[in-house]
């Protein structure tokens, strides 16, 4: 009844010559790490992903702006790169930037143009490893309402009798962590946040809505019901694949950036397995939000008329080269899953090119048909979700940390840190990046053609001095 009343109303509006908006639902997943990167644990299940792609065009080689929480959240929330910015590590109040301060969020630029604004769960930097973290960077002011409430983005969440359960109490407190949980899905924090948007999603709106939805996991601790564990048996995990000399080849500053010591830990105490089941388990809960909403949606009055777009922050190694977590310039940290689907646009493509996150903004902009932003640094992806095989010539610049840079072409990953160490990776070869060809003579040019896509200036560290130490 709700479907037929919407589509009367937009019918209506039509007759008085009010403008349709298309609605938007804006779904953001934490430290997911993309299906289609070589050695991702192919037995990783994520039906309602699937079935999202399966609505749009799904990018399969999309990067985000930097492979940390709080600079790639403001860069996409502000279409700003972080090179330009000058916001690189979790700590910095990205608010009291003064080149974002003044920027217009997709929230604001959406509530401007007219849109109800509602949103829920981790949209900015938040974490559930101290109470602080639950609030995060929030800004309040664009929505007209945010769940759980505009002081605090995260719901609670459930914890296991001991923490940690299965993690090392030296990594993040403890909260580097996994562990079962005899819960349903429903006592989730995840679950009360989607609980809540599928609650808007099934109500008609007077006016156009941006709905943007944070899932929190896979983001640590992998503390997740135990249906999620159970469809991953720990003897059918798959180990990413290392080689013993694999850092020979690496420049000290890229060596710096891995967390080997966590990975020997994980290694020597027989815990590879069981930490990549619990955060495979947790992928799946995630999944399975993302179909709460997809479902909500396809059976609400909004169902023909909003469009989609599901991205991660930053993708996550999983031992992939001795590391865990992020915060690197390699494939595993920086290669996002990106999906839109929006009416009268194809159906089931996959496109190859290398695109950004940064790309978010402006493409929402022009399947809204909204008032267009000139200072963003992405591009619309439209004319790629029109046709996925259309011309692209362009690599994306990944930023983790000031002037310590990578460039994402269509075949290599180029990377030059602060110092000038410089790392090259032949992809069509070198998947998981195990040869570095940088002082390869033959390679020189393919070197030179990537630096072009180097920033000329880099923004310095603003606001100052809060450069992220690494956790022990």
């Amino acid at each position: 009844m709700l479907k037929y009343f919407a589509i009367l109303l937009t019918f209506i509006q039509f007759a008085c010559g009010t403008e349709v908006r298309t609605n938007v639902l804006f779904i953001a997943i934490d430290d997911l790490n993309d299906r289609g990167i070589p050695g991702l644990h192919p037995e990783v299940k994520t039906p309602n992903i699937d079935r999202l792609a399966a609505m749009g065009t799904s990018f399969t080689k999309a990067y985000c702006a930097a492979p940390a929480c709080n600079p790639s959240r403001a860069s996409v929330i502000t279409g700003i790169h972080p090179a330009t910015s000058g916001v690189y590590f979790n700590q910095q109040e990205w608010k009291k930037n003064p080149v974002l301060r003044d920027v217009p969020t997709i929230p604001h630029h959406f509530r401007e143009e007219g849109y109800t604004t509602l949103g829920g769960g981790k949209i900015y930097h938040a974490a559930s490893l101290s109470e602080a973290g639950f609030c995060g960077l929030l800004d309040p002011d664009p929505w007209d309402v945010f769940y759980p409430s505009k002081e605090r983005q995260l719901a609670p969440e459930v914890l296991p009798s001991i923490v940690p359960t299965n993690g090392n109490s030296k990594f993040y407190r403890g909260f580097f962590d996994w562990a079962l949980l005899q819960i349903a899905d429903k006592e989730m924090g995840d679950a009360k946040v989607v609980h809540w948007a599928t609650g808007e999603l099934s109500k008609t709106h007077s006016k156009p809505l941006f709905l943007a939805v944070g899932i929190y996991r896979p983001h640590i601790p992998w503390y997740t019901p135990q249906k999620y564990f159970d469809l991953y048996p720990i003897d059918d995990i798959s180990l990413p694949e290392v080689i013993e000399d694999d850092f020979d080849d690496i420049p000290e500053s890229g060596q710096e950036m891995a967390r080997r010591h966590w990975h020997k830990w994980i290694a020597d105490e027989g815990k590879w397995k069981a930490a990549i089941q619990g955060y495979l388990a947790s992928v799946t809960f995630a999944d399975a939000m993302v179909g709460q909403l997809l479902d909500a949606l396809e059976k609400g009055p909004l169902a023909d008329n909003t469009a989609i777009v599901l991205w991660s922050d930053h993708g996550y190694h999983l031992g992939h080269k001795e590391h865990w977590k992020k915060f690197a310039l390699w494939e595993q940290a920086t290669h996002v899953p990106l999906i839109f689907a929006a009416p009268g646009l194809p159906k089931g493509q996959e496109c190859h090119h290398p695109v950004s996150l940064l790309d978010v903004y402006p493409t929402l902009i022009e399947l809204t048909g909204t008032t267009s932003r000139p200072r963003l640094d992405g591009t619309s992806l439209v004319p790629w979700l029109r046709d996925h095989d259309k011309e692209s010539n362009r690599a994306i610049l990944t930023t983790q940390g000031y002037k310590n840079h990578a460039v994402r072409s269509a075949d290599f990953r180029y990377i030059r840190y602060a110092d000038g160490g410089e790392e090259l990776y032949d992809h069509r070869k070198d998947p998981n990046e195990f040869t570095n060809l940088a002082r390869n003579p033959e390679y020189q040019s393919t070197i030179e053609s990537h630096k072009l896509w180097l920033p000329e200036k880099d923004a310095e560290l603003n606001p100052p001095n809060t450069q992220k130490k690494k956790s022990k």
